[in-house]
């Protein structure tokens, strides 16, 4: 947990509590339902936790918000972001039945209350949401298209509602449609070698009636 206190040092108890009993939890899972690579289930606190936290460097979400996890896979970044942010509702949603298993298996054992999660394709989805959250389960053209509908109207925090997207490498032609996207290189933030090429995009959609 060393690591994870570095950059968030505000943390209580039962949040600190919740975060330690992932690593174990995850690999019960993971020997069962293959959801992490092998290679970074013994990295999950830097390459899943604190990876999924770098959307927390760049918006806080305040309470009573609600957070769309698209493709969430075995809860990144939706698991360690409900941890983070108990007063805020996420709804975790992916394709894959066996994922959404391994998530409701891990909030239900560390108690979290704010979670919802769905076997689901992103387009299906009902509701309307402060932030959708990912981390690169598409192009974002194709993203756009999934969740553009899904965006509340009204604006609650200091960024615009849209998308909150976890990428790596070179965006340059990814978002040349998309000039109003913003990207933050996590490596400002945390100093480890892994985040050197990580980001996290910014793009504001407007509320779609």
């Amino acid at each position: 947990m060393e690591v994870l206190n570095r950059y968030f040092n505000d943390l209580t108890a039962l949040q600190i509590e919740q975060f330690s009993k992932l690593q174990n939890l995850y690999e019960l899972w993971n020997a069962q339902i293959n959801v992490i690579s092998r290679k970074d289930i013994e990295a999950l606190l830097l390459r899943h936790l604190l990876h999924s936290l770098g959307i927390a460097k760049v918006q806080e979400f305040n309470p009573g918000s609600k957070i769309l996890d698209v493709g969430t896979g075995g809860g990144f970044p939706g698991i360690p972001l409900a941890i983070l942010f108990p007063e805020s509702q996420f709804y975790l949603v992916d394709s894959m039945g066996k994922k959404i298993k391994v998530v409701n298996a891990v909030a239900d054992e560390i108690g979290l209350k704010n979670v919802q999660a769905s076997h689901e394709r992103a387009e299906k989805i009902q509701g309307e949401f402060d932030f959708i959250v990912s981390r690169a389960v598409t192009n974002m053209d194709d993203f756009v298209q999934w969740t553009k509908k899904k965006i509340l109207k009204k604006q609650n925090h200091q960024l615009k509602n849209g998308i909150l997207y976890l990428k790596g490498g070179d965006l340059t032609k990814e978002l040349q449609n998309f000039p109003k996207a913003t990207i933050y290189n996590l490596s400002d933030v945390f100093k480890e070698d892994f985040f050197e090429t990580k980001k996290v995009v910014h793009l504001p959609l407007k509320f779609k009636p």
